[in-house]
């Protein structure tokens, strides 16, 4: 009988790491081996290896470094904690503020070095796509051209982390149909994820966007992402890993947007992604929003939004829209080289 019942043991490596795991993480170890024995475990088999698990050097030092690590993030989160407290002590900073025509010096040090978004009037004025850009001139003088897009985004909760699933391949004419189309829609959309594809393909329509040469590198050869879209397009909530400007040209678009502070209490969950649904934000199932700073917005043709590195942003059209991002500020704008969380968090 002791030997049947050895041979049909369900006790291999994968459960062992499963009670590691476990243990590593506080959980309840009476709860672990109630869990054991629900699946076919003999309570004294159960109990030898809750007893050996739980003296195991190595997964004592494991859960040693995992308390300090713990108390790490404690203190880190202290840190944030005082950036949030003393960004609502800040006047205004409920709202995101309007500014016309702000001089460089001024940009650089009331909003990007402080980490604060801010929309600029009065800067795109100049820009020959303002008046030059609409279908009709697309359609004309690029209509052939074979650019990329995301398709199928409405049959996909997570169409924005599986983007690469996405792209598909057809002319600007055909896609712009789509949009003149569809009353209101998110299954199709051209994103940033599509920038390298169209980069060449739509190379003549860089000529018309400014430099902006008070906040901008002239001389950098970035020259931004376009996003083009029916009205209904959605940009779920995440961060970008530099400073970004959204040059708003045709269109309107809602922006909702989260402090980078307020990154311990936004359910990141993956990458720079959190499950939380911007269009409306379900406070029961994710109760820490309740205590989180959501700032929104609407940015209108001609308005240049100031969206800083870090910041968790949501962002819904509208109407049917082109926006112009970029990215090329005169200091080093690229944060990716000291960030390492791709992945699970």
């Amino acid at each position: 009988m002791g030997q049947a019942e050895h041979s049909a043991s369900i006790i291999n490596d994968d459960w062992r790491r499963w009670i590691g795991e476990n243990i590593a993480l506080e959980a309840n170890p009476q709860d672990l081996f109630n869990v054991l024995v629900s699946k076919g475990v003999t309570p004294d088999e159960a109990t030898r290896e809750m007893q050996a698990a739980l003296a195991n050097p190595y997964l004592l030092g494991a859960r040693q470094a995992g308390q300090r690590i713990k108390n790490r993030l404690k203190k880190h989160d202290w840190v944030l904690d005082i950036y949030r407290t003393l960004n609502r002590q800040t006047p205004d900073s409920a709202v995101i503020e309007r500014s016309h025509q702000l001089s460089g010096d001024e940009f650089y040090r009331q909003y990007y070095l402080l980490n604060k978004p801010v929309i600029i009037t009065g800067m795109l004025d100049a820009w020959p796509a303002m008046t030059k850009w609409n279908f009709n001139f697309f359609r004309e003088h690029f209509g052939e051209r074979e650019v990329e897009v995301q398709m199928g985004r409405s049959q996909d909760a997570n169409y924005e982390i599986n983007s690469t699933l996405h792209k598909r391949k057809m002319p600007l004419a055909s896609y712009l149909e789509m949009i003149d189309g569809a009353q209101e829609s998110n299954d199709f959309y051209m994103t940033a994820n599509n920038s390298s594809a169209n980069r060449q393909a739509l190379a003549g329509l860089w000529q018309d966007i400014g430099r902006l040469p008070e906040y901008l590198n002239p001389d950098s050869q970035d020259d931004g992402f376009l996003w083009l879209g029916p009205k209904g397009t959605r940009t779920p909530f995440h961060h970008d890993l530099t400073n970004n400007f959204m040059a708003q040209v045709i269109g309107r678009k809602r922006i909702k947007l989260i402090p980078a502070c307020e990154v311990a209490y936004v359910y990141n969950h993956h990458h720079c992604y959190t499950p939380i649904d911007g269009y409306a934000i379900d406070y029961d199932r994710f109760p820490l929003m309740r205590n989180v700073q959501v700032l929104e917005c609407e940015l209108a043709p001609g308005e240049l939004l100031f969206l800083p590195v870090g910041c968790w942003h949501y962002v819904e059209g509208l109407e049917a829209s082109v926006t112009v991002s970029l990215i090329n500020f005169r200091p080093d704008n690229n944060f990716s080289t000291i960030y390492s969380t791709y992945n699970e968090l």
